[in-house]
């Protein structure tokens, strides 16, 4: 299970990084963003739309747990990646 890869957002993701992890780091930030957003979402959803937004935190929190312990595997310090913000321009050669 080691040879498991994680799924790169090409959108988001510079092709061309400095750091080999950085495209991992970018991913989890980008799932934290989106974690937050989907608890945000469910704190005011209609009845209609509750289960839906459930579904989307569980779904995101899978993705965030697998994408941390990638990080860990690679040696990243999890614990420092609340800290980071990565920008554009830090991530290009």
């Amino acid at each position: 299970m080691s040879n498991e890869k994680y799924v790169k957002d090409n959108s988001f993701i510079s092709k061309r990084t400095k750091n080999p992890n950085a495209d991992l780091i970018s991913c989890i930030i980008r799932t934290r963003e989106d974690l937050i957003a989907a608890n945000n979402n469910y704190e005011f959803a209609d009845d209609g739309l509750i289960d839906y937004y459930l579904y989307q935190i569980k779904a995101t929190q899978s993705k965030y747990n697998y994408l941390l312990k990638k990080a860990k595997q690679a040696g990243i310090l999890v614990s420092m990646l609340d800290q980071i913000e990565i920008k554009n321009s830090d991530l290009a050669i």
